[in-house]
Parts: C-alpha cells; structure tokens; sequence
C-alpha cells in the first residue's frame, strides 16, 4: 500500500500531465510497477509501449488462458509459454500476468441487524502457549458476545477440547443469567463432524448441549467470518485491550482478571444498536429477552474409554490416575472436566482425581496404594502358609494352637519357613511334631528342639533361597534309588 497523497499525485501527473509511467515512478520515488498497478486499480489500462516486446506474439495465449483459469499460478503460465517458444525472464514475464490477469470484484456486505435476546456468537482465539510443570500447553480463550448488546464472556482454557467448549458454554450462560434462542459457530471440530455445502452433520454431543439449553446452533457459511464479525472483532479487542502486558498467577487468576475486563472495560463501551446506552446497560435490557436457564448444567467433561492394564492406573491427557487395584484388566472409563478426572467401572465411580495439565504425572489416592499394599501382604503371607504346609505337614497344627493363644501367624509363618531353610522339611517337621505334643506352640520351642538335637553335630548351615523358587515343594527321594540304573548308565 503507498499513501493516499502519492496515489492521487500519480493520477494527477498521467491524466493532467500527460506524463508516462516511467517518468511517473522516477519522480514519485516509487517503483515503475507500482504506477501501473494504481493505473489498473483505477480502470486504467496502463500504456503500453511502442516497443516490441517478446512477450507480444503470446499475449492472445496468456488472456485466452487466464480468462478460462483466472487462478493460475504465473509459474505454471511462464512454464507454458516457454514450451511455445517464450526466452523472456521469469520475473518480468510474472509483471505482465500481475497486470492481464482479471481481478475479482470487490464483494459488499449488508449489514446484520439483530434482535434482542435472539443471537448470540461462539469462537476461540489463540494465546500463545504456556508451561505447566513440564508440559508446554496452548493457551486458547473462548469467547461468546450476544450480538445485539455486545456483551462478552471470555474464559481461558489450556485446551480446545470438548470438556473444554462445554465448560465455555456453561460458565457463559451462566455469567448471561439466560440463553440466546441460536448460536452462531465457525465450523468448529467440536460443533460439525462433516459438511458438504449446506448439508451439515451436526457433533452428537454438540446437539445434546443445544438441546439442553433450547437454542439452535448455527454454523456460518464457510469462509463467511462476516456473518460472526461481532466476535472475531471481540477476539481483536481483547488482544489489544486486555492481554497486552498481562501478568497472572494461574488460569482461575486470568479468568477472574478476564471476566472483571468483560464487566468494566468492554461493558463500559457505548452500545453499537443504541448509543445512548453502554453495553453493560443494554446487556441488563437484554436479559429479559433471553431464553430461561434450565435447573441443571449441562456436565462439561470429556468422556473417553480407556483400558487398564497390570498396574492400577488409567492414562488420560499424558498423565496416569490411579484406580483400585481390582479394577485392572479392564476397560474404563474417564469423565475429565476441568478440575476432575473421575473414572467409572459401567454405572459405578471407582475413583475421583483433581486434574493434572502436568506432564507425565502419576495422581494417586492413598486408599488405591494402601489397599494394593494390604492385598499384596496377604498374598505373600498365603503363599508362604501354603509353602509351609507342603514341607512341614504338622505345622496346621501348630498355627492352629498359636492363632488361639493371639500369637501374630504372619512372624509364626516366617520364623518356621526360616527353621525349613536352615535345617530342612524333615528336621522341621520332627520338631514340630514334639512342640505340639509338648503343647509347646510357638515357634522358639521348635527352634530350641531343634539346637538339642544337634548337640555334637556341625552347625547347620544357613541358604540363601531366591524368591522365586521359595514357593517349590520338592519331595524327598531315597538315595539308593539313584543305584538302580543299569550298565548303560555307568
């Protein structure tokens, strides 16, 4: 764009003076292209000169082939030409379409009028991106205006998801005290799944909300940004009048500074349809004429199925949640709204979360990890009871006798388990037999039966046995069984 006072000084000097582009463009301090482009803006053809060009003997072929594709890209046309015998360059041959090619007319807009209470207008606007622990997340803005006071709610969001746009929703209503009777939509991911033309295939969800609130949801025309220009304008004004410079401690932070900016500084505006009236006091005129709230919100989460595998957690949005530990193997699912995460099993909650924008977080509930703790102590103390019973039969008994005397069984069960490893099943087994016999239920009496009956033998010795093989019972065999093979054998 040149200035306005150049523009006319151009006109001036070729209609006037009679001077030439050339001369034009020396004089103006501009360049020879830009004089021919305001002759052509204005209808006038700029002169060609009398000398030949090379591009003459094409110039039916170049307005032939623009006429029927006036979008043609002047790379693709240069390529064409020269496979018809052009040598020009292709930076001046680019001037010559820049001039030939047919503009398109300039549209005109009527202006939208509305009614009060009959329209509002959704969309989002990008603010940047913002660190969360150690995730960096888009900061969007979802904004509605009702068209005709102009009133605006904005509230900050670390996504666009679908929790996200019904929260806007809810909380925008709510702010309003009533419902416009229709919404008007860019063609949002979250409001159209698929559009041919007029045919639109309308987000279940998106109806359901609609539905809930009685208003009719209204996708503009595509690459029609006019027919919602009173919220792309509110998108533009809250960047150059409210984040400018803004500083904040957290989200609640921003939405608090942003819906005081939407009371006392947007609200304080002369109304457009009225201007005898801020927006603030045409919004309370317009309240009346709303649609009247419903009793419930509508619930504003995401609802997604998720399947849990060995451990007891679910993943949702990059961080894990945990769930009880019966719960594993399964597929749940997680309603995550803005604040929760909460997960079902069918129809039952089986845990509830505040919600992390962190990144690769586990979020537990201390009941989940004590329980699994206790489940797993039991499962190790029966395996151990069970180890036991196989080795050393008459053990039942004495743990039997122990458990009535409030002896704690897990350290009975551990101790005898530790005697099994030192001295073996069967020294064991013989000791346990004369503890009880003796009514001597516990685990020292084994112990000490055991230490008399070594007197004067070498120490036992203690083994180390892994984990992993604790739980085998191997059966005791005869050693002149390994005698009876035959000659092949030696």
């Amino acid at each position: 764009m040149i200035p306005h006072d150049i523009e006319e000084k151009i006109l001036r000097l070729f209609f006037v003076e009679r001077w030439t582009p050339g001369t034009i463009a020396a004089q103006c301090g501009v360049h020879h292209s830009t004089v021919r482009r305001v002759l052509h803006d204005r209808g006038t053809p700029a002169p060609v000169s009398q000398r030949s060009s090379k591009v003459d003997p094409f110039l039916p072929f170049i307005l032939t082939t623009l006429k029927q594709y006036p979008t043609l890209p002047a790379s693709r046309l240069h390529a064409m030409v020269l496979e018809r015998g052009y040598t020009g360059a292709e930076g001046h041959f680019r001037r010559i379409v820049a001039e030939l090619r047919p503009r398109k007319p300039a549209e005109a807009y009527l202006r939208l009028r509305t009614l009060a209470g009959d329209e509002g207008q959704v969309d989002w606007g990008h603010f940047g991106q913002v660190r969360v622990g150690r995730a960096v997340r888009p900061l969007s803005a979802f904004v509605m205006v009702l068209s005709w006071s102009r009133m605006p709610f904005v509230c900050f969001s670390y996504d666009q998801r679908m929790g996200s746009f019904l929260d806007g929703h809810v909380r925008a209503l709510r702010f309003f005290e009533g419902v416009p009777r229709r919404l008007l939509y860019d063609n949002l991911r979250s409001v159209v799944t698929t559009r041919r033309g007029d045919a639109v295939q309308f987000n279940e969800t998106a109806l359901a909300v609609a539905a809930h609130y009685r208003f009719e949801p209204r996708p503009v025309a595509i690459r029609r940004g006019n027919e919602k220009g009173r919220v792309e304008r509110t998108i533009r004004y809250l960047r150059t009048s409210f984040w400018p410079a803004r500083t904040y401690a957290d989200l609640d932070d921003l939405n608090t500074q942003a819906l005081a900016w939407c009371r006392d500084v947007a609200g304080a505006r002369p109304c457009p349809e009225d201007d005898t009236m801020t927006v603030l006091q045409a919004w309370e005129s317009e309240k009346p004429r709303l649609l009247v709230l419903p009793g419930d919100d509508f619930p504003a989460v995401d609802r997604e199925d998720i399947a849990c595998g060995k451990q007891p957690y679910v993943r949702f949005d990059t961080n894990d949640y945990s769930v009880p530990f019966d719960r594993v193997r399964r597929t749940l699912t997680v309603l995550a709204g803005p604040r929760t995460v909460e997960v079902f099993d069918g129809d039952q909650r089986v845990a509830a979360h505040a919600r992390s924008f962190d990144k690769g977080v586990q979020v537990e509930d201390a009941a989940h990890v004590e329980a699994l703790v206790a489940w797993k102590r039991e499962a190790r103390e029966g395996r151990g009871i069970d180890r036991l019973h196989h080795a050393v039969p008459s053990s039942a008994l004495l743990l039997e006798g122990a458990a009535r005397r409030g002896h704690n069984l897990g350290s009975a069960v551990a101790g005898l388990l530790r005697l099994v490893d030192t001295w073996g099943a069967e020294a064991v087994e013989q000791a346990v037999v004369a503890a009880v016999a003796a009514d001597a239920l516990h685990v020292a009496a084994v112990r000490q039966t055991l230490e008399r009956r070594a007197e004067g033998s070498p120490p036992p010795l203690s083994v180390t046995v892994p984990d992993k093989v604790k739980d085998v019972h191997v059966r005791d065999h005869a050693l002149s069984t390994y005698d009876l093979g035959g000659e092949d054998d030696v």
